[in-house]
């Protein structure tokens, strides 16, 4: 009975954030209610805050849910025990930018995120929760590249917290272009240039040496 109920409640929270998904998607985050998501879920409100204290957990199940199929090559880039660091960051970024094109599910999310997510007064948390996303992501990325300065992947004079800066924003600024603008290029077909872009930064820019 106690192994039912924990199902149950697994199903209610995935039919939540399911909801939440396609009515942020539809009238963005500030425009939508809990009471608009509890109807669409088919659940009282209070079964909302059973599961999550407000809009901001979830955004953030929103996001953790893109993060559960990369994490794998994130650990392993962010690990001193890899190899191939910068190895496993190229196939991390391939592999985002073949999820967000082929799986829609992933391209919604990431347009919410991008397009979808206005701080307004009364999102200030939200606000706050993706200042430390990008913030643990930063972490990340600059934890990969002095991996791969170890493993003479990369320059060993670059300045790794700088070059983090610069590739998030090269990617972050690739993904958001590319769903306001889906024609414009070929985020797929040419996704190992996208990505190779990037890494050339990192080992050929003078301005991203100490």
């Amino acid at each position: 009975m106690v192994r039912r109920t924990k199902e149950e409640a697994q199903e209610t929270r995935a039919q939540i954030i399911e909801a939440a998904e396609k009515a942020f998607y539809k009238r963005g985050v500030a425009r939508t209610t809990l009471t608009d998501i509890a109807e669409l879920a088919g659940v009282t409100r209070g079964a909302i805050y059973w599961h999550f204290s407000n809009k901001a957990d979830l955004v953030q199940a929103l996001l953790d849910s893109l993060h559960e199929t990369h994490d794998h090559l994130a650990r392993a880039s962010e690990s001193e025990d890899e190899l191939d660091p910068l190895g496993c960051m190229r196939k991390l970024l391939l592999q985002v930018f073949s999820d967000l094109v082929l799986n829609a599910r992933t391209r919604r999310i990431n347009e919410i995120l991008h397009h979808k997510c206005e701080f307004t007064d009364d999102m200030c948390e939200i606000r706050l929760q993706r200042q430390s996303a990008v913030l643990d992501c930063h972490e990340g990325i600059a934890l990969a590249m002095k991996n791969s300065v170890r493993r003479e992947q990369l320059p060993a004079d670059l300045d790794c917290d700088r070059a983090a800066v610069a590739m998030f924003a090269y990617i972050d600024g690739l993904i958001g272009r590319w769903l306001l603008l889906p024609d414009s290029f070929e985020l797929l077909r040419d996704a190992e240039k996208w990505v190779d872009a990037g890494l050339d930064m990192l080992r050929l820019s003078p301005a991203l040496r100490k």
